[in-house]
């Protein structure tokens, strides 16, 4: 079966439908990030200078500023490719909104 152009459009999500919920957190802010296992300091240049901090419970803790939800997913992508599992993903602080 092909569909054509026209009716694919109705499928799509249009882009008022992708909008994240009212009262989710901004794109931008500080993240922490943690994974199950330890890492060393030296893979903090592997995410682009981020800070990692190995709790005593045996995860890591990955924290640093993200600008936008792009670099969030690029992110999370790399901790993907580790293979670490992902325990939590917090935003503990969004950025001072300049008037």
């Amino acid at each position: 079966m092909v569909i054509s152009t026209h009716h694919m459009r109705s499928y799509l999500p249009t882009m008022s439908d992708t909008r994240a919920p009212s009262g989710w957190p901004d794109e931008a802010g500080i993240y922490e990030i943690r994974l199950a296992g330890l890492l060393e300091a030296r893979w903090a240049v592997w995410f682009d200078g981020m800070t990692l901090t190995q709790a005593s419970d045996g995860t890591t803790i990955i924290r640093g500023q993200i600008t936008d939800q792009a670099a969030l997913h690029g992110l999370l992508q790399r901790v993907r490719d580790l293979g670490l599992p992902l325990l939590s993903l917090t935003q503990t602080q969004q950025p001072t909104q300049k008037n």
